[in-house]
């Protein structure tokens, strides 16, 4: 069953609605090493009210931009990403880690903070966006971002649940949630 909650930034409701996924955020600190403070959507995705917030207001800014794709980055953007897929009537893409997808596939390595990682998607076309959950140092969003166009998608845009400002405070890549 769908509740039928509509929240915009525009709206009233957006204190509201930012306070309560806010809350929804575990902050586990010290994990997975000292130093880190660890941001836990699962409290948030797991909470039916919270999902269904996040994925009106994703949809609520590209309903009228007739998107045809919903790009998701492995794994946790696949939860984001697929529903809002749903909402909006459109297909959904996976970005996956290296070797997850059958061929024909295309790929991309790229840098990490300590060596590199590799992406994979299938072929395509249309407008898309990509979402993903956690916007660290952009380095996997900005990936994600290449390897669509070279698939043949035409990246509309780029959103994410939680942008760490902190770690990347000279990217301009639309989040609901931000931590300074």
């Amino acid at each position: 069953m769908k509740a039928p909650y509509t929240v915009s930034f525009g709206s009233f409701l957006f204190g509201i609605f930012f306070m309560l996924i806010k809350k929804l955020i575990r902050t586990v600190p010290d994990y997975p090493k000292p130093g880190i403070m660890f941001r836990d959507i699962t409290t948030l995705i797991k909470d039916p009210i919270g999902l269904n917030l996040v994925v009106k207001e994703f949809c609520s800014r590209y309903a009228r931009l007739r998107i045809d794709k919903v790009v998701g980055i492995e794994s946790r953007g696949f939860i984001i990403g697929a529903p809002i897929a749903y909402e909006l009537g459109v297909g959904f893409i996976p970005i996956r880690k290296k070797g997850k997808l059958p061929p024909p596939k295309i790929a991309l390595e790229y840098q990490l903070e300590y060596g590199t990682d590799t992406l994979e998607i299938k072929q395509g076309d249309g407008k898309a966006v990509i979402v993903d959950d956690v916007l660290a140092t952009g380095g996997t969003m900005n990936a994600a971002e290449q390897l669509a166009l070279n698939a043949g998608y035409n990246v509309t845009d780029k959103l994410v649940l939680i942008n760490l400002k902190f770690l990347n405070s000279e990217l301009s890549i639309k989040s609901l949630i931000e931590y300074e």
